[in-house]
């Protein structure tokens, strides 16, 4: 089994999230791979481009995956386990569904008209420590992926924060509901999950377990 980590937006292979499950997973002697998706140009980046990249890492001999995605990298593994058979199983940390939808109300309507005006926002990336343009593109491309698309019954493990500033929870609760092969598990904590890592990881076991040795 390969293990690979998708980081969210804006963030990169160094969150906490990322190096927590890293060593909790080395620990285990299986290594945990986790790409940098902003592939040095953060400023081009779009879901479509993720899942191209993420393509590209797949082993060889169809060695089976399990994709581990953190909020937009949520989304990301979630699409990917829609495209491809080698994913046997999925877990997703607060994943963005309706990332749009929640985003850019935020941002007001003034803001994205500039922003489409222009062709570019500039975005903080908690990766960098600084402000860094994004091109409308991102905005563009992630309009394509309807997410009433995504009905692959892959075996999925979905950890939420209750109390998500970012995404709420009910974006999960929803995705979950008309899926059966989908587990919800509603955690105390916020968007960043990091004050819960101990009550994740050891979730994570025992759905990987479960999905190894249920028929």
């Amino acid at each position: 089994m390969q293990y690979i980590y998708l980081h969210g937006f804006a963030s990169s292979p160094q969150s906490a999230k990322a190096r927590d499950l890293g060593d909790r997973f080395a620990q285990l002697n299986s290594p945990l791979l986790i790409p940098d998706l902003n592939q040095g140009d953060f400023t081009h980046l779009t879901l479509t481009r993720q899942l191209q990249q993420v393509e590209s890492l797949l082993p060889d001999n169809e060695v089976p995956v399990t994709l581990i995605g953190s909020s937009f990298g949520g989304l990301a593994a979630a699409w990917f386990g829609q495209q491809h058979p080698q994913v046997q199983r999925l877990i997703l940390l607060a994943p963005a569904f309706g990332f749009l939808s929640h985003w850019l109300p935020k941002l007001g309507q003034a803001q994205v008209q500039q922003w489409q005006k222009t062709g570019f926002l500039s975005v903080y990336h908690h990766g960098e420590d600084r402000m860094l343009p994004l091109s409308y593109q991102f905005v563009e491309d992630a309009a394509q992926y309807q997410e009433e698309q995504l009905q692959c019954p892959v075996p999925t493990l979905i950890l939420h924060g209750r109390h998500d500033e970012v995404i709420p929870i009910e974006a999960s609760i929803h995705y979950a509901r008309t899926r059966p092969w989908v587990t919800l598990v509603e955690l105390n904590s916020n968007h960043a999950l990091t004050d819960v890592m101990d009550e994740i990881w050891e979730v994570i076991q025992k759905f990987c377990l479960r999905a190894v040795f249920t028929p």
